[in-house]
C-alpha cells in the first residue's frame, strides 16, 4: 500500500512536543522522518518521567513513533556537514529552535533554501519571529498569557481560579497547524515548483482555537470569564448532578431540550417561558439547573445516560482516560495500535482513509538508534 507521503524525506530538528508531534503525523502518512538529536541525551522529553518505558519517558513515546534517530553535534564540523547534507536531501525541514538560532550553523531557512529551493521549511516558535522571538515558548506559559486559563476553571463566584487544560493542548493544536501548513506547502510545490517557509507559533494557534470565545470578545469588547463546565451560549450544556454523581448533558437545540424534559418526566419544562428557547435557558440558567437537578436526582448517571442517548439527547457519564479508550474500543474505533514486542501500545492515527489507510507503525526510536545507517546514507553520493 502506497501512503500519501511515500518518498518524502523529513529532516526533524525539533524537540519536546509541537514539532515532534507534527513530524510523527508525517511519519504515519508514509514520510521518512529523520530525527536529529543532540549529543548530550537528545530530545528533552526523553527525561520527562515518570512514567518510563524501557526506551525512555512515556512522554517521548507519545510524539516520536515512526522516526529514525541520528545523533549530530552541530558544533562539530563533520556532523554539521552531515546536517547540511540532510537538509539538502530533505523535502521538509522542521525546527523549533529560537528564531534565528540555526543561522549560525548554516541551517536557517535562507541558507537551506539557497541550495534546496524545493524545501518546505517549517519553523515552530512560541511567539513568532518578530518582537516575540526571544520569548521562551512553553505550552503552560502560552495557556496563561494567551487567555485559555482565564476561561478554564470554576467561576469566580464558585471560588474558582484560572486553570490549565489537563494536557499540553496548545502544543497539540500547534502541531496540527504545522502539519496542515506543511501539507499545504507540499501541494503548492507540486503546482509551482518551489518550496517556502512555513511559520507557526503557539500564541497564534491558541488564539485561532478560541473560536466562539474569541468571537465573543471581538463582538462585545468584553473578555469572557470562567463558567466551570457550563457553556456561555448554550444551556443545558454542562455537568448536572444525578443520584450517584455528575452527568454531562449537551442540548444543542430546543428539540433536544424538549426530549430531555420528556425523558426526565416533566414535559412542561419545555413550555415554561424561562426555558422554552435556548436564549431563555441561558438567561435563566440557575433556575434551569435547579429544576433539572431535582429530576435527575431520581436515578444514577449511567441510567439517565442510557435513556437519554436512546432518544438522541447527547448525554454521558463522566469517565477517565481508561473509560475513553474502553468506549472507543466498544464502538469499534480500534483506538490502539501495536508498535512492536515489549513496547507500550500507541494511539491509532486518528484519521481513516478509504484508499491509503495507515496500517503499519514502528516504535519510537532509541537514542541514536539509526545513527550509523543515516550517516552512511548521507556520506554516499546522492542518486541522480
Amino acid at each position: 500500500m502506497v501512503l500519501p507521503l511515500d518518498g518524502v524525506v523529513v529532516a526533524d530538528f525539533s524537540r519536546v512536543l509541537a514539532g515532534p508531534l507534527a513530524t510523527a503525523t508525517l511519519a504515519d502518512l508514509g514520510a521518512r522522518v529523520i530525527k536529529v538529536e543532540r549529543p548530550d541525551g537528545g530530545d528533552d522529553t526523553r527525561t520527562w518521567g515518570p512514567p518510563w518505558t524501557d526506551n525512555s519517558a512515556a512522554y517521548f513515546e507519545s510524539a516520536n513513533r515512526g522516526k529514525e534517530s541520528v545523533v549530530l553535534d552541530l558544533g562539530d564540523e563533520t556532523d554539521r556537514h552531515l546536517a547540511h547534507e540532510l537538509a539538502h536531501r530533505a523535502d521538509v525541514f522542521v525546527e523549533n529552535f529560537r528564531p534565528g538560532a540555526l543561522d549560525r550553523f548554516g541551517l536557517g531557512y535562507g541558507q537551506v533554501s539557497a541550495t534546496n529551493p524545493g524545501i518546505v521549511y517549517c519553523s515552530v516558535s512560541g511567539f513568532g519571529s518578530g518582537k516575540g522571538a526571544t520569548l521562551p515558548g512553553y505550552d503552560f506559559l502560552v495557556q496563561a498569557v494567551g487567555g485559555l486559563m482565564s476561561i478554564t476553571g470554576d467561576a469566580d463566584d464558585a471560588g474558582g481560579a484560572p486553570m490549565k487544560a489537563g494536557v499540553a493542548l496548545v502544543d497539540v493544536l500547534t502541531a496540527k497547524d504545522a502539519t496542515i501548513g506543511i501539507l499545504a506547502a507540499l501541494r503548492a510545490r507540486e503546482q509551482h515548483g518551489h518550496g517556502q517557509h512555513v511559520e507557526v507559533d503557539l500564541l497564534s494557534s491558541l488564539l485561532a482555537s478560541l473560536v466562539n470565545q474569541a468571537s465573543s470578545y471581538l463582538t462585545t469588547g468584553t473578555a469572557p470569564g470562567r463558567l466551570g463546565n457550563a457553556h456561555p451560549s448554550i444551556a443545558p450544556y454542562e455537568l448536572l448532578p444525578c443520584a450517584d454523581g455528575p452527568l454531562a448533558i449537551a442540548c444543542g437545540n430546543d428539540s433536544q431540550f424538549r426530549m430531555l424534559a420528556g425523558v426526565l418526566g416533566d414535559g412542561t419544562l419545555a413550555d415554561d417561558v424561562r426555558f422554552a428557547t435556548n436564549a431563555a435557558r441561558v438567561q435563566n440558567r440557575p433556575a434551569l439547573v435547579r429544576a433539572l437537578g431535582a429530576l435527575l436526582a431520581a436515578d444514577d448517571a449511567d441510567v439517565w445516560a442510557e435513556r437519554l442517548s436512546r432518544v438522541g439527547v447527547p448525554a454521558g457519564k463522566v469517565g477517565d482516560i481508561a473509560d475513553g479508550f474502553a468506549l472507543a474500543t466498544d464502538l469499534g474505533l480500534a483506538p490502539l495500535v501495536d508498535v512492536g514486542p515489549g513496547r507500550p501500545a500507541q494511539v491509532r492515527h486518528p484519521i481513516t482513509y478509504s484508499h491509503t489507510p495507515v496500517t503499519e507503525y514502528t516504535a519510537p526510536p532509541r537514542y541514536g538508534e539509526h545513527s550509523d545507517a543515516v550517516r552512511h546514507w548521507l556520506q554516499q553520493e546522492e542518486p541522480r
